[in-house]
């Protein structure tokens, strides 16, 4: 069988000579590889029309974590809390996002990537959810606790594509974020929140595969509903390698 090509967005960083390189966490590619897909790491810095080429070769991208996305693309004031700002990937997964949505393409956004459907769709973020949202809670159980710590519960939508992944109404999540959606992007619906009713999940309807959370569930491969969420998107990619 033709495994199915995923592409997983990556971050900048440098290694221990201060050299620049394109890097991204060993669990993305594990969790793909593991839910029969073949990983295939999609660098920050190509051209508009080399990422064009790139995505008509993809059967599914991966939007992953990592740093905050620029305010300014949002229309909102920086805060003090916003760190690791990486304007050319914002333009990258902005490009891929929309792409992928024309081309129907499935796509699959964890953490920073439900942000960046978010936003590339027109909604917008709390910069810092605890200065901002009216009942926030504490989102960012990082770095003095495990990446795997179940910080929280998530109610999830009866109906949605996540509940039925998910086979459960609520679900315990680790939370690695201290961002979060504002205002939901018109063609998103929520799918799932958090005890402050932070939105934690969204899905494009109508659309092969468009679903993104706010939690890690590559960081939870011993919980099968966490394997669940990247063998439903795998398979959806795989539909359309087909």
């Amino acid at each position: 069988m033709h495994a199915p090509l995923i592409g997983i967005t990556t971050f900048h960083s440098k290694n221990q000579y201060g050299n620049p390189i394109t890097a991204l966490g060993q669990f993305y590619i594990q969790a793909v590889s593991q839910a029969g897909g073949l990983p295939v790491l999609i660098p920050s810095s190509l051209p508009e029309d080399q990422l064009s080429v790139l995505v008509a070769c993809l059967d599914g991208i991966i939007f992953s974590g990592g740093g905050d996305i620029a305010p300014a693309v949002y229309g909102a004031e920086s805060a003090p809390e916003v760190k690791l700002v990486d304007p050319e990937r914002d333009r990258t997964e902005i490009q891929l996002l929309r792409e992928a949505i024309d081309s129907g393409l499935p796509f699959f956004g964890i953490c920073r990537g439900l942000q960046v459907i978010n936003v590339a769709l027109g909604g917008t973020l709390y910069t810092h959810v605890l200065g901002q949202h009216p009942q926030g809670l504490k989102h960012d159980y990082y770095p003095d606790w495990p990446r795997d710590y179940l910080a929280h519960s998530v109610r999830v939508k009866n109906g949605s594509r996540l509940a039925d992944i998910l086979g459960v109404d609520e679900i315990r999540t680790n939370s690695l974020h201290h961002q979060g959606i504002h205002t939901l992007a018109s063609e998103l619906q929520p799918t799932a929140w958090a005890p402050d009713e932070l939105i934690e999940a969204v899905e494009l309807p109508g659309h092969p595969f468009g679903l993104g959370v706010q939690w890690h569930p590559e960081w939870l491969p011993a919980h099968a509903q966490m394997q669940a969420l990247f063998s439903a998107f795998v398979e959806a990619a795989h539909q359309r390698s087909r």
